[in-house]
């Protein structure tokens, strides 16, 4: 199989390669998206893998060839920043996007595979303490159940929907076990025949389950379980049939050490996984494909971008470096990238 490889960047666009690696190339100088811009999220199509999402500074882009050319249709988004994109697993064509800094913080959704967008969720304050302006940083759509929506902001908290986006309910702040208002990342883990729905949130600084659909949680500080790394990134589950988890960990931002962690037992126990060469600063993205569950890649805030094609026990380090890495993606289908003409001048 040979797969197209994307890696968003803040800085260079959005690099890809349809050669496992050997050459990539940038994004020609027609596109929504410019060469040198910022994108900061990626989403594939889960059943037509050759459509994929982009979120940019120039807005929500759309490819239907692997990532080669993209357009940007006219709408709500266009010349937003878009920090975040998620696709209905059960309804491709319902998509969610969140904007942040410089942009205003907020959620939209589309039902019409993102060609029109409907602002949903309350309004988000303009300013925080933390980052300046929020971002929304993450979206979950349960596997099994559309109707179960979450998202989190930096400096705005985790929120959760019961009936697609209609409503929305805050689960953390005071009173409640989540403290720490800076959400980095959501994953909602399907029941299987010995575990109920399981779902995670990630606070800056720890991690925490609940197996009751939000009603209590189970929260441990990261610095206290990795080994004094707090920074606590980005969580994604492997599609395998055990549904293992991979997390990303570093000891600040840009950090200088960091680490990939699994979990076989949906995030009560995590092992360290083997790296062959130190990364330059804290592990931002992950990406996998159910099209081959042992193909991994995984990017550093400082541009090293790591590959695993044992399910993410070993990682090794691709030969290219980019600049700022924000989100990391790839498509079983073989995009037709072609290498742009070198200047004369």
């Amino acid at each position: 199989m040979t797969a197209t490889v994307l890696v968003a960047t803040a800085g260079q666009g959005i690099l890809r390669s349809n050669d496992d690696g050997k050459t990539w190339h940038r994004l020609g100088l027609t596109e929504p998206i410019e060469f040198d811009g910022i994108v900061r999220a990626l989403a594939v199509d889960p059943v037509t893998p050759s459509r994929i999402y982009a979120g940019a500074d120039s807005g929500l882009c759309i490819s239907d060839d692997g990532g080669a050319h993209w357009h940007r249709p006219d709408n709500i988004l266009s010349g937003q920043t878009v920090w975040s994109i998620a696709v209905d697993p059960a309804n491709p064509s319902v998509l969610y996007a969140g904007t942040g800094a410089p942009s205003r913080c907020a959620l939209f959704k589309s039902t019409d595979a993102g060609q029109t967008w409907a602002r949903t969720a309350p309004e988000l304050p303009e300013f925080c303490a933390g980052v300046n302006r929020p971002r929304l940083l993450t979206i979950c759509v349960d596997p099994d159940d559309s109707n179960n929506v979450w998202y989190g902001v930096e400096e705005g908290g985790a929120w959760r929907s019961r009936d697609a986006g209609a409503t929305w309910t805050r689960v953390d702040g005071p009173g409640t076990a989540i403290r720490n208002s800076d959400i980095h990342a959501i994953v909602v883990l399907p029941a299987t025949g010995s575990k109920p729905r399981t779902t995670l949130v990630l606070t800056v600084n720890a991690v925490y389950m609940s197996e009751d659909d939000g009603q209590t949680w189970d929260g441990k500080l990261s610095r206290d379980r990795f080994d004094g790394l707090y920074y606590t990134r980005t969580v994604t589950q492997l599609p395998t049939p055990e549904g293992d988890l991979l997390m990303a960990i570093g000891d600040g931002t840009p950090g200088s050490r960091s680490r990939i962690y699994r979990s076989t037992d949906r995030g009560y126990e995590w092992v360290e996984m083997e790296l062959a060469t130190p990364p330059n600063s804290t592990f931002w993205a992950l990406g996998v494909n159910a099209a081959d569950p042992q193909l991994v890649y995984a990017g550093t805030k400082y541009g090293h971008l790591f590959c695993s094609r044992d399910g993410g026990h070993h990682w090794t380090k691709e030969w290219r470096d980019f600049s700022e890495i924000t989100a990391v993606a790839w498509t079983p289908f073989e995009a037709p990238l072609v290498a742009h003409a070198q200047s004369t001048h």
